[in-house]
């Protein structure tokens, strides 16, 4: 059943990768330039897909897979987190949306890695805009979907698939 896990771990990495492609595609194809909400969903993204990877390389059983279970769980959470922080600036009126500020290269320049998160997480004006929908979902929706996906998956692969039987269990 280890295989199994391993396989999963695999596909997670793999649907982060494709999560992350599909952004950069926005970003360089279609044009749509990403705000800093959006960069620190992808930096959440990247980081499960990174956890996705190293779950299945050691494949480990026991408490070490419930370890990644968590590790998995908690990226995917912060992330689905993020997205929802920003789908609540989205959904703000107008005129109660704070205004742009700097780009966020600028801010990790000037300013303390801390204030540069409680900045990016009050939201911005250019977070506020909502430049992409499928199936009348705006692309932090989509996020948010995924990263709960990503988790769920993430867990069950690491907790549930390989685990022994009790003993004494036998089908006949």
């Amino acid at each position: 059943m280890s295989t199994n896990r391993r396989l999963l771990n695999f596909a997670g990495f793999i649907a982060c990768v494709a999560l992350l492609g599909y952004a950069y595609y926005t970003q360089y194809v279609l044009g749509l330039e990403p705000c800093p909400l959006c960069i620190f969903q992808r930096i959440g993204v990247a980081a499960t897909g990174v956890l996705f990877l190293i779950a299945g390389l050691h494949n480990p059983r026991g408490w070490g897979a419930r370890t990644y279970a968590v590790l998995i769980g908690v990226a995917a959470l912060t992330t689905a987190g993020v997205a929802i922080r920003h789908l609540y600036v989205q959904s703000l009126p107008p005129g109660t949306i704070p205004a742009c500020g700097a780009p966020l290269d600028v801010l990790l320049q000037f300013t303390p890695v801390t204030e540069v998160i409680r900045k990016v997480l009050t939201g911005s004006g250019e977070c506020s805009q909502v430049n992409w929908k499928f199936l009348g979902l705006a692309m932090p929706a989509w996020v948010l979907i995924c990263a709960l996906g990503l988790g769920a998956l993430g867990v069950v692969t690491n907790t549930r698939i390989g685990r022994a039987k009790p003993a004494g269990f036998a089908i006949r």
